[in-house]
This record gives structure tokens, sequence and C-alpha cells, in this order.
């Protein structure tokens, strides 16, 4: 393998609109357990479980979409990407103390060690990189 090569493993799953989070959630607990995160990384595991909460929440509630989650592992990374069929793209806004939601994006800039979203031809990705960060200080 050269060293330009990247060795990755991944997980795919789609969410139809009639899913729950918790759904997505334990989906997910699963392989960050497959990982060792559960046990080495525990706090990183939880950013990466509230984020995906916040990110298939955003596309059943607001993009009234399914969502399609891919989590990529690259022993550097692990990738959350939510994939759903809105082409508004998502910000973190301004806390409000008047407003009882639109914090997720807010949540997702503070957890994740990175994020974006881009447009695609049928709508748009979110994507957040977490690194693991483990008890014995990571």
């Amino acid at each position: 393998m050269s060293e330009s090569s990247l060795r990755a493993v991944g997980w795919a799953r789609s969410l139809p609109l009639d899913t729950s989070v918790k759904t997505a959630r334990d989906w997910a607990r699963d392989h960050l357990r497959s990982l060792g995160w559960m046990e080495s990384a525990p706090d990183t595991a939880d950013a990466v479980l509230l984020t995906i909460s916040e990110l298939v929440t955003n596309a059943h509630v607001h993009a009234h979409s399914p969502a399609h989650l891919v989590l990529t592992w690259d022993s550097r990374c692990l990738h959350v990407t939510v994939h759903d069929t809105s082409s508004h793209l998502p910000a973190p806004r301004p806390p409000d103390a008047e407003r009882t939601s639109g914090r997720g994006m807010l949540l997702v800039d503070a957890l994740a060690d990175t994020w974006q979203a881009r447009p695609c031809p049928d709508g748009k990705i979110v994507h957040a990189c977490f690194r693991p960060h483990t008890s014995e200080g990571g």
C-alpha cells in the first residue's frame, strides 16, 4: 500500500421519515462499540451520538426527508455524513432565549472537530469529523 493510500471502514443506513432518532443512535452506538470508542473514548462517542440525533432530526423535521446516514472510520477521524433531499444548507444561529428550537447546529459546531454542509445534485450532505479523545489524556 502506498503512503497516499487510505484504508477505511464504513457503514450506511437509510432512515425513512417514520424512523425514530433513537433507531439511528442505537445503530451508531453498535458501530462505536465495535471500534472500542464506548470504552476508550466515551465522551467522543457521546458527542457523535448527539450529533447524529441533531442531523437526523434536521433531515426529518426541517427537510421533511429521509436521512441517509454514513459512518466512515479512517483510523484518524470518524466521518459522520447525513444526506437529505433539501437544498437548504444549515448554519448555526445565534442563541435566542425566546426560541425553543434551532440550537442543533450550534451543538454540532461545539461537538465536532470539524463540520461542513454542501449541496449535492439531489439535496445536501452535512458532514462532521470526530477524532477520538481517549479518557487517558486525550
